[in-house]
Parts: C-alpha cells; structure tokens; sequence
C-alpha cells in the first residue's frame, strides 16, 4: 500500500511538470452525427492555419493552434450538411473544446454543399449537449464534461444529486423514480458494473472524481444494447480518455458537524494502518488459532486458552471528536509514443470523516390492547469512516480507425464504529446499560478494464472489453456486550453471560467475503443507407462470471457455572487473562468456544450469458424507432457444490427481454418518446444463503432465504420534452411498471429476525416533471438559474395467499428536488441552494397475522433536506474556494409503527421504530489546477 502511495505521488509529480512546461495550445472537439453516433472521417479544416484533420474512430478531433487568434473552422463529411463555426479562439491556462453536432443532408439537397449559420464557439458546444439529450435513443438525462467542469461538484455522487428525478442516500448510493436501490444498474466505459457493497445491490458513486469524467447518462427505459438487470435507472459513467492537454487538479479539505467535531467521541484501538481503512493484522485471530477444523479438535481447555490469547480490547477510549479532511488530486498528460498518439490520468482521493448518530431504538408488537413494547433503547453511534481510493487510464490510439484503452479503480472504504445502549428490555425483564458494539468493517473493491474500438469500414465499427473486479469485505473481531439487572432493583448490573453460546452479549465475530467477477464482450454495429434515411443494426455478446466465497467464525464466551461477582466487574477488568478457567463443566471462570452452524458459510457462483440484437431505424424525417431484444441466460449455484447438502440451491433462468423506444420530433426544439420494455431484476446472494446472523442495531437476525425468485419488470414510459434554448428544459412524462414477483424484506414472526420474500405482484404508475429555466428574464437575476423536478409515484403490492395490499417497499409516493444556482463565470463564483424531499415509504414488512396480532410495517417519515454550496475562483482562476453547508435544517428521521390505519406520521398515536439525528456538517475545501 505504501509502495503504491508513492508511487501515485510520483507520477503525479512528473504530471505537474510536465503541465508547466507544455507550451502548445491545443483545441479539441467531438463531431457527432443526428443519433449521437460518433462520425468517423469528418474533413476538418482551419485555412488560416493551413491545418486539415480527420476524426478518429470515436469523432474525436485535435489541432495544435496559436493563442490569441480566432480562427473559423469547416466541418464537412459526405451525406451531411456542412458546418461552418466563426470566432474559435484558444486560450491559454483553460479548456478549449468545441463540440458538433452534425445534421444528414436532406434528400432535396443530396450533392448539394449547405453551409449552416455560422455560430460561436462556445454557442456551439452548448447546443451540441443539448443536441445530444434531444437525440439519445431513449428516456434519458445527460450530464455533459462542460456542465461538469463549470460545476463545484468534486465526485460523480455529488454531480448525480443535481439530476432530474434523482436523490442520493449517505451521499454515495443513487435512488431514481423514488424506487429502492436495488432496482438501479451502473456501468462504467460500457461495462456492467457490480456492486461495491457486500449487503446490498448498490455502486458508491463518491469513488469516481468529477475531473475524470467525460459524460453521465442515466436512462430511464431499456434498450436492448445494454443490460437488462434494473427498472429504475441504468447510469453510465464515462471517464476521459486522451485529455485536452496535461493537467493536475489538487484538493484539500476539511469540516466538522454540530454534534460531532468538538465533543466526547468513543473509539476502540487499533492498528497502524488505520488511518489508511486497513486492518493490519491486530484484529486478527492469534497465531494459536490455525483453522476451524483445527479448532473443533481442541480440547475445552486449550479453545478456552485461545480465547485468552485474543486482545483484551473492549473498553472504547473517550476522545474528543475530530473534524473530517479530505484530500484528492487527479491528473492526466497527452503525448506520443513510437508515433502513436497517447494519453492517460490518474487520481487519488483520501477522505476521513467522524460521524456521531444519536439513536432511539424501540421495537412494539401489536396485540388486541394495543402496542406491546419489547424493548426501549437509547443508542448512540460513533463512526469513522476512511476512504482510500484510486483511478488510472491509459489509451492508446494507433491510428485513426483504431484504439485500445486501459482503466482501473481501487477503492478502500472503512466503517470503524462504536455503538453504545442503554435502556430497558421487557422481552429480557431486565435494564440495560453499558451496552456496546465494536465493528471495524473494510471493504475493498478493483475493477481493471480493456477495451478497444475499431472501425473496419466506413459503415462497420466494432467494440470489444474485458473486465475483471475484486470485492473484499473483512470484518475481524467484531465485540458485543450488555450489562442487565432486573427491571424494579436496584441490584448491581452485570454482565449478560450464561452458560450457552450468544451472539447478542460476550461474542466475537469473524467475517470474510471474497467476490470475483469476470466479464466480457463486444459488439458490431452496421450502418447503411435505406428509404432515403440512415438506418444501423447493432449485435452483441456479454459473459460474466461472479464468484462469492462467505465465511464467519463466530466465538463465545460463557460461564459453565454463574459467577455474579465476575460478571459485576467492568469491560475493562472482565475479560483479563487471570479471569478464565479451564473450560470444565466445573469451572465458574470464563470459558470460549465457537458458535457452530454449517450455515455461517457458503459459496455462491452465477454465469450471465447475454446477447441482443437491435435495429435503429429511421421511417421518416421525424420518426425514429430503435427497437430489438435481448436474451440473458443466468445460471445460478448458491449454498454448496454437494447436491445432497440441504443448502445447495440452483437454478438456471433464460429471459428474453424486449425494446422499443419510439421518437417522434415534434420540431428542431420538441421530442415525444413512447418507450416499452421487459427488464428483469435478481436476488443478491445475501438474500438467497440461507444464513443468519445477529444484526444489533436492530436486535434481531437476519436471515436469507434461498427459495427466492427473480423479479420481471413490466416498463411502459410516455414523454414530452422542450428544449427552448442552451441550458433549459421541460419534460412531462408518465410511466408505468408491473412487477411480478417483487423482492421484500420483512420482520418474521415476533420480530426476532428478519428475512425475504416474493409477494405475487406489484404495480407503480407515476408522473415526472423536470423544469430547468434561466432568470435572465428578470432584472439582476441574469447569472440565476432555477430547476426543480418532482414525481408523484402511486404503488401497490399485492398477494391474496399473504393478505397484502399495500405500497411496494422503499417506494415513495412523491419525490421532490428543488434548486437555485448561481453562476458568474465572469467573476468565479457560483453558488448553489438546494432542497430535497421525499413522501413517506414503507421501510419494513410487518407481519400482522388474520388475529390482528403480530408485528406491524415500519414506515419512514418524510425529512426535509436544505443544503448550500458556495464556490470563489481565486488564483487567476486557477482556485476554487468552496463552503458548504449540509442537512442545515438537522431535522429528526422517524421511522414509525401506526396505531391504527392511517400510515402517515401520526406523533400522538403512533409508536416510534427509529428516531436518527445526523446534526449539521460544515466543509470547507480548496481547489487548485494547473494546465
């Protein structure tokens, strides 16, 4: 790891120089055709520089020009209009880019040359991302390099929260059309993605800088060239290849939040290497400890003896809250090499923030008097979260018509975390005080990428890759203890220790999990000349492979025999060395042992073969339809490779999953979209192995269930978009999805653990609307702009066999996002107010049986969101300054049981689950680049 630290600070070094004494000024560009296809071959000429070129085979052009001039440059190709754009002036210390958009020549016009109006530089590329929203082949929202660089937003989560019907959860995790996490897709550089988090089906977008991008889009409805394995958004992020010309971006930063920085902070020791997210060995097993099978041989005493040998670590030492920092530099150069052009980035981002969360945690049941409390608790959570990661690109382009690109991420992102409890448990009769949990949870994630383009003829182009990606989840010596006296004593607390096995109090866990996905693939796509109109036909093959490897060794310690006034000792006297025994049935002194289930390991293993074929034709001047299907076959091995293990679970699903998205362009400023598809969305291995483990926070387990089936979506999407001019829009649209078979988790029986299930059906039919308008109408208001976007969603889950009929779970009735941006490039500031809400959506399935008896659903309360942003350029504009301000309003999260039938918030009747509050987080950053 430090090997590889200075190696990245090296390189950036060699980029700074190299930055600082590159003296050519280059302009480049990207030439695209009316479907947003790149144009290959495009005449590109500067007659005052005596310069022609040609674009490559992704449209991408470059010229090397002398600053302070202005330059008019002719884009020309055959079968389109030609395009003539005035007043191109490069400049030295910025970006210069000019993106086009090129229009195909109409029939009456065929020989003919047409010169466009000429426009301005900055006019153009402009439009020409607008032109590229208006002309993708589906629902979709784009989010071009421009609109990125001109922005304060640092990484691509922060970037995606400004984005039409989206919201982000912890900052990182995207939640598009109000629906859960689960039912989004991410890809990167055209490859599908998997996720980053061991538990749940969701990518951190916070990982990726936002100086390395090149465009997002998150689509909205299907088409069959991309996977078919989501029904809320597919989101593609596209990082640059061969930049514009050397950079070195540099950012410090640090913040603190009211109920954090400052005050008593509780944080278990650790090793070294924690302040990089990594465990270096001191949480670990002792070295008397080889392996379980090993274990399960030893005799009482000599497993009582490794229990002696682990750390006697559980007292949390109480230090003030530190503010959070941040670091993050990002870089790239552009060059030859034996004559082929090259070109590549780097970045490295480090961030280190404390988390304080003040939690009430109560649990009811429901009986024919009312609420039955279980247990009322008040718990508190210190996190310090790491993360360390890094990004690097390499391309390469052999000539023109050919190239070969090189990316990769790693990523280390670290929970080390104390919780604290106290409180009162009537399901135990007993108080409860100085309970705590102390977890360290490292997750690491690698994707490596190559892929290349090759245009083997004017009209056939082909695109292959291949991936592979890493995910590591390493939870070592996670601790749990609770001290408890009956409830009406005032008898001493003492330590919750029997003579049985528990993972709720005197537990140690082990967790590991290892998965390992190949992937790869290609794609051939033909275009040709038919009815007068450019027609295309694409085809391709995707394969990837997941393997998952799980296991948790879970240990114990117990009294063969009580022993009261051990138990009485504190944490940090309780488990010394002098205090354990033999292990004998005799023995009142503490014993170890495993906590053993064949369940608390598994390995799981999935092969998705995945080919399509779509056709994108144009049947007359204003219509377009791109349509097709796409089949994907899932094998699936869960559990064991032993058939005759009770946990061997497999399955093999072939779907076909169909598309069709029709355009019809109303005018040059007006689309409608009528769009259908059938996409698919499958369970996480989590949710199928059929193992259980002891979850704190909600004082329960949490169980999988193996007999879980595949979710098939239903999506029917209407849409009408305006684009009334550079940096406006309006879209209206409705759509509707049938779910059959949705995925839900929910509380079993009592509440005592949690699982999941297929209900029969679901349904949701919704409609959006996206404003986005300049106030330059109004006096003094020139450099405002105003967004807001809102959806109303209406859902209905239902199964006759398990008497439901309710909203889906995780889907919100309404979601808000509200914005006023600032922006004076003139003067370097900006600035940006946002607001975001969401209605109330079901959290947790109850389980209310015919009796009216049983655990009632668990429902999360809207919360109102207001942050602020500001930014300064300073330095010669060569520095940002950027203040921001988090969740200013600090409101409660209340997660709620209801009384009776009305399921909103009713606070005098209603039973609270949850009650979190986050306080405020103050940031202050500093940006600097060099060109």
């Amino acid at each position: 790891m430090q090997f590889w630290l200075r190696s990245a600070f090296s390189f950036l070094l060699i980029l700074m120089v190299s930055a600082l004494t590159a003296q050519n000024i280059r302009l480049t560009g990207k030439v695209l055709g009316d479907k947003n296809d790149p144009l290959v071959g495009v005449n590109i000429k500067v007659a005052a520089a005596g310069k022609t070129v040609l674009t490559n085979v992704e449209g991408r052009y470059t010229f090397e020009l002398a600053a302070g001039k202005k330059y008019e440059i002719e884009f020309s190709a055959v079968g389109y209009e030609t395009k003539i754009i005035s007043d191109v002036e490069v400049k030295a210390g910025q970006v210069n880019e000019l993106d086009v958009v090129m229009t195909v020549q109409s029939k009456e016009l065929e020989g003919v040359v047409v010169s466009s109006k000429r426009t301005g530089a900055r006019m153009e590329t402009v439009s020409s991302t607008i032109a590229f929203q208006k002309n993708t082949n589906t629902v979709a929202s784009v989010i071009s390099s421009e609109s990125i660089r001109r922005s304060p937003d640092r990484n691509t989560g922060e970037v995606l929260k400004r984005t039409p019907g989206a919201s982000l959860q912890d900052g990182k995790f995207l939640v598009v059309r109000g629906l859960a996490d689960r039912y989004n897709a991410a890809m990167l550089n055209g490859i599908l993605l998997t996720s980053t988090e061991p538990d749940r089906k969701a990518f951190s977008f916070d990982m990726i800088p936002s100086a390395m991008i090149d465009n997002i889009i998150i689509n909205k409805a299907f088409v069959p060239e991309y996977p078919g394995e989501w029904a809320g958004g597919l989101i593609q992020v596209n990082t640059k290849d061969i930049p514009t010309q050397n950079f070195l971006n540099v950012q410090i930063g640090t913040g603190f939040n009211t109920q954090t920085t400052g005050k008593d902070f509780y944080k278990a020791k650790g090793g070294k290497l924690d302040w990089l997210g990594w465990d270096d060995g001191t949480r670990g097993l002792p070295s008397s400890y080889t392996t379980k099978s090993a274990f399960d041989l030893l005799t009482r005493a000599e497993k009582t003896q490794i229990g002696k040998d682990l750390q006697n670590d559980w007292a949390p030492g109480r230090v003030n809250g530190q503010p959070n920092y941040s670091f993050q530099a990002n870089g790239g150069f552009t060059g030859k090499l034996f004559g082929k052009k090259i070109g590549g980035s780097l970045g490295i981002n480090y961030n280190r923030n404390n988390r304080f969360i003040d939690i009430i945690n109560r649990y009811q049941t429901i009986g024919g008097a009312g609420f039955d409390l279980e247990y009322d608790y008040k718990d508190g959570r210190y996190n310090e979260e790491t993360t360390v990661g890094g990004l690097a690109s390499l391309s390469i382009q052999l000539n023109p018509l050919n190239k070969i690109s090189f990316k990769t991420i790693a990523n280390i992102n670290t929970n080390n975390y104390v919780t604290t409890r106290e409180g009162v448990s009537i399901a135990m009769h007993a108080d409860v005080k100085d309970g705590l949990e102390i977890t360290f949870k490292q997750n690491t994630f690698f994707t490596s990428q190559l892929m290349g383009e090759h245009s083997l003829a004017k009209a056939l182009k082909f695109k292959w890759y291949g991936a592979f990606n890493i995910l590591d989840a390493y939870s070592p010596d996670q601790r749990r203890g609770l001290y408890t006296r009956p409830t009406g004593t005032n008898d001493a607390y003492q330590f919750l220790m029997g003579n049985t096995l528990t993972q709720e109090s005197g537990s140690r866990v082990f967790q590991n999990l290892s998965d390992y996905i190949y992937t790869a693939g290609g794609d051939l796509n033909y275009s040709f000349k038919a009815f007068g109109y450019n027609q295309s036909v694409k085809g391709g093959y995707m394969l990837q492979v997941k393997d998952r490897l799980f296991d948790a060794q879970l240990f114990a310690h117990y009294l063969p025999r009580d022993n009261p006034a051990l138990r009485q000792l504190p944490i940090d006297q309780l488990f010394a060395p002098g205090n354990f025994g033999d292990g004998s049935e005799t023995s009142n002194l503490i014993a170890f042992d495993a906590i053993k289930n064949r369940n608390f390991r598994y390995m799981a293993n999935t092969i998705l073969n995945a080919g399509f074929l779509q056709f994108d034709n144009q049947f007359a001047k204003n219509l377009r339809v791109v349509w097709g299907a796409r089949i994907e076959s899932y094998d699936q091995l869960i559990g064991s490779v032993k058939k005759w293990d009770d946990r061997h679970a497999h399955s093999k699903v072939i779907d076909v999953l169909p598309g069709f998205n029709a355009t019809y362009k109303v005018n040059n400023l007006t689309n409608i979209r009528l769009t259908g598809s059938q996409t698919v969305v499958r369970p996480e291995f989590r949710e199928l192995a059929p193992l259980n483990l002891y979850d704190f926070e909600v004082n329960a387990g949490v169980s999988g269930n193996p007999d879980l089936v595949r979710t098939k979506i239903t999506n029917l999407d209407l849409r009408y978009e305006l684009y009334p001019r550079a940096g406006e829009v309006f879209t209206a649209g409705v759509f509707y999805k049938f779910f059959d078979k949705p995925i839900e988790q929910y509380l079993l029986g009592i509440g005592s653990a949690y699982s999941y299930r297929n209900p029969k059906q679901a349904k949701a039919f919704g409609v959006e609307v996206e404003f986005r308008k300049k106030l330059d109408f109004i006096n003094g208001l020139s450099n405002f702009t105003f967004q807001s976007n809102a959806a109303y969603i209406y859902s209905r889950v239902k199964d006759e066999n398990l008497r439901i009929d309710r909203p889906l779970q995780g889907q919100s009735p309404y979601l808000l996002n509200l914005g006023l941006l600032y922006d004076s490039e003139k003067h370097g500031l900006n600035a940006t107010l946002l607001f975001n809400q969401i209605g109330k959506r079901l959290y947790l399935v109850g389980d209310v049986n015919i009796a009216n008896s049983g655990v009632p659903e668990v429902w999360e309360a809207p919360r109102p969101v207001l942050d602020f942003q500001i930014g300064k350029k300073v330095l010669n504009k060569k520095g940002e300054l950027r203040f921001m301000v988090s969740d200013i309003l600090n409101q409660r999260q209340y997660f709620y049981q209801n009384a009776d039938s009305n399921t909103s918030l009713q606070k005098d009747k209603d039973q609270y689950r949850y009650v979190r509050k986050f306080g405020t987080t103050f940031s202050l950053t500093f940006n600097y680049s060099i060109l």
